[in-house]
């Protein structure tokens, strides 16, 4: 139970950290919160979570094929993971999410081109797989030991997750729309980035304490 109980935390953590960097995607929901509507920001943000979610699901078949190494080289890969989101949160730390606003295009309001363009705006952009690797290995979300079912919660967990963020964010960006200055999001920004850096930064050094008690 306790198990079911940390892959479901986890992977709604995951999900919430693969979508909460406010790149591109976020801007774009952003600007059609306030231009179109929260219902076709949650759409696009729909979209972007299914994309993630693919990219998950990628992540986890490639390392399902390689359960033995990975249970041999836990802490290292552990290490390895927390150095790419120390190098990912000092990226999204210097990086001013504003200049990828651009002016919006005039089109039919149709939720399924929202949903379409938010896929598609999440899914031609691969290197999020770099990202995806560095957190469930930081979480050891692909535990040998885990079954079936704890990685279908595991999974579902994770789309929660997108899905729980891009509902706050949209419902936090309506409310305030009459106030709202974009460039405002840098900060939330910085504020990701420092909570990832201190989470990596955690698994690095457990990771070290683990590999010198066991060698």
């Amino acid at each position: 139970m306790e198990s079911l109980l940390y892959i479901a935390f986890t992977g709604f953590l995951i999900g919430v950290f693969v979508s909460a960097p406010m790149g591109p995607i976020g801007m774009l929901v952003i600007q059609r919160t306030l231009n179109k509507g929260r219902s076709a920001a949650f759409y696009t943000g729909i979209g972007a979570a299914l994309s993630d979610m693919f990219y998950c699901l990628l992540t986890g078949m490639g390392l399902s094929f390689v359960t033995d190494f990975i249970e041999s080289n836990q802490n290292i890969l552990q290490i390895i993971g927390s150095v790419v989101l120390i190098v990912y949160g000092i990226y999204l730390f210097r990086n001013n999410p504003s200049r990828a606003l651009r002016p919006p295009t005039e089109y039919a309001n149709t939720y399924w081109r929202d949903f379409g363009t938010g896929f598609l705006f999440t899914f031609s952009n691969p290197l999020i797989l770099f990202f995806i690797i560095g957190l469930f290995a930081r979480f050891n979300f692909m535990d040998p030991h885990y079954r079936f079912y704890h990685y279908i919660l595991g999974y579902i967990s994770i789309i929660v997750g997108a899905v729980c963020w891009w509902f706050m964010i949209t419902f936090f960006v309506n409310k305030v729309r009459s106030h709202f200055n974009v460039r405002s999001m840098w900060m939330i920004n910085r504020i990701i980035a420092v909570l990832l850096l201190i989470m990596a930064i955690i698994g690095f050094v457990h990771g070290i304490k683990n590999l010198i008690n066991y060698v």
